[in-house]
Parts: C-alpha cells; sequence; structure tokens
C-alpha cells in the first residue's frame, strides 16, 4: 500500500491512494493541465485511476474533478450532500455515499466519515487493505470524539495543520475570515493537530504527514514542532506536504 500527494494547501489539492490493484485519487483542486503533469511526476496515468472520492465541493478540493473524470471516464464518489452542492457538474458516472457506511473500490476498503466544516456534507477518509490503515484528515474546524475512534491505529496519516493560532490572530486577514479558518467550521491549527495525535493510538504509526498549510498563517517549522511535541519523536517520517511540490510516493509496509 501507498500514497502519494499532487499538492496540498488553500491553492489545491490531491492525493493518490493505491493498494493491489486499485488506485484512487481523494479530491482534485487543479485544473487539468496541473493535475496531468504532477500526476505524470509521480509515474501515474490518468486513465488508471480507478475512481475519485471527494471529500466536499469547495474549490480546491473539488474544482478540477469535473474536467478530469470527462476526460479520462473515471467515476466519481461524492455524498448526496455535496453532490448537491456541486450543482452543474456534467459528470456521468456519479456515484452517492453515506459518510456513515463504508465500503470497497476494487483491493481498497473504505470508511469515510463526517467532519465539522463550512460545507453541505463534508467527510474524510480513512483507506484500509491486508490490515493496513491510511488516514486522512483536512479541513476541519474542530476535532470530534467519533473523528479520534476513525483515526486510532493508522499506519499513516495525513492531518491537517492549517495555522498557527498567534500567526492568525497577528495576521493581515480580515476579522470575518479570521473567524471562519479559526472557528469551529474551518480548519485545524497546529495545536488542535497536536492534541489530536496526544489522544489517539499511535502505536502503529509510521507516516506522518502535515498538510494543508497557510502559506499566510504557518510555516512548515512551526507545524512540524507542534506535531514532534506531541509525538515526543524527531523522526524523519514526520513531515509536511508542499503546495507545488506536493508529496513523493511514501510506502505503508
Amino acid at each position: 500500500m501507498r500514497f502519494a500527494m499532487l499538492g496540498s494547501g488553500s491553492r489545491g489539492n490531491a492525493t493518490l491512494i493505491e493498494a493491489g490493484a486499485t488506485r484512487v485519487l481523494v479530491d482534485c483542486g487543479f485544473n487539468l493541465g496541473v493535475t496531468e503533469s504532477r500526476l505524470q511526476r509521480l509515474g501515474i496515468e490518468p486513465g488508471s485511476i480507478s475512481a475519485i472520492l471527494v471529500t466536499h465541493e469547495h474549490g480546491d478540493h473539488l474544482g478540477g474533478v469535473a474536467r478530469l473524470a470527462r476526460r479520462h471516464g473515471i467515476e466519481v464518489w461524492m455524498t448526496p450532500g455535496t453532490c448537491s452542492a456541486w450543482g452543474e457538474h456534467r459528470v456521468e458516472q456519479v456515484r452517492l455515499f453515506s459518510p456513515h457506511a463504508d465500503w470497497s473500490i476494487g483491493d481498497l476498503h473504505v470508511q469515510p466519515y463526517p467532519v465539522p466544516h463550512d460545507a453541505r456534507e463534508p467527510c474524510q477518509y480513512v483507506f484500509a487493505y491486508r490490515g493496513l490503515r491510511v488516514g486522512i484528515l483536512s479541513d476541519a474546524g474542530a476535532v470530534t470524539p467519533y473523528m479520534q475512534l476513525m483515526l486510532d491505529r493508522c499506519d499513516a496519516l495525513m492531518l491537517e495543520c492549517n495555522h498557527d493560532s498567534a500567526m492568525l490572530a497577528a495576521g493581515p486577514y480580515p476579522y470575518s475570515l479570521k473567524h471562519r479558518v479559526g472557528g469551529g467550521l474551518g480548519h485545524l491549527s497546529n495545536e488542535q493537530s497536536a492534541a489530536l495525535l496526544r489522544g489517539v493510538d499511535r502505536s502503529r504509526l509510521q507516516h506522518l504527514v502535515l498538510t494543508h498549510l497557510s502559506e499566510t498563517n504557518n510555516t512548515p517549522e512551526l507545524a512540524l514542532r507542534a506535531a514532534r511535541d506531541a509525538m515526543q519523536s524527531a523522526a524523519d517520517w514526520i513531515v509536511c506536504a508542499g503546495q507545488d511540490e506536493g508529496l513523493a510516493w511514501r510506502e505503508v509496509a
């Protein structure tokens, strides 16, 4: 089982998950040319993607889905609320699911779970294959007990560290945007993500990737410090994903 990221941040997000003969893309917030170029950089032909799974309707996650799906005939999965918010998507192969029900795509077992975010029906995912678990948590304004339960005993975790609270408070955003980002339906701070790490079973964790870092209100150094303090480890498998460079393939053993 392995995973990689085309890019992570407010200008676009996309994550590849691969196991056995199955390869899925979680979100696609890049235009078609950028998406195809970054897939090529990772050695992936777009037509080999089994499905695109969407977390929510915001443009940095959904903006490139329709063109990629149409160009390469890829099936798209999303919640009914996300689909309703999407509107005129013009994609033939759209599959709807409940964020409370699990299912399988080929060799991958998919467990969505709901998160608090200012979208119609947002969710995140845990993927499983032969006893291995890869979790994704991004675009959430708070951490619920159920979210922690879902992320227990992951072998790899991609975790939002969107902002440093002090940088957000002192930064250039208008008050309304600061309130939205830092509120209960916004984005996770370094401190919130560190608290989640302290509260989950990390005994199997072999990859921790910090994602969706704000280019205005955070730095990789601050995010890494918070995560490493929570983990009580400076292991080299605790890393940040970049907006432009994404994340190279990581193997989950």
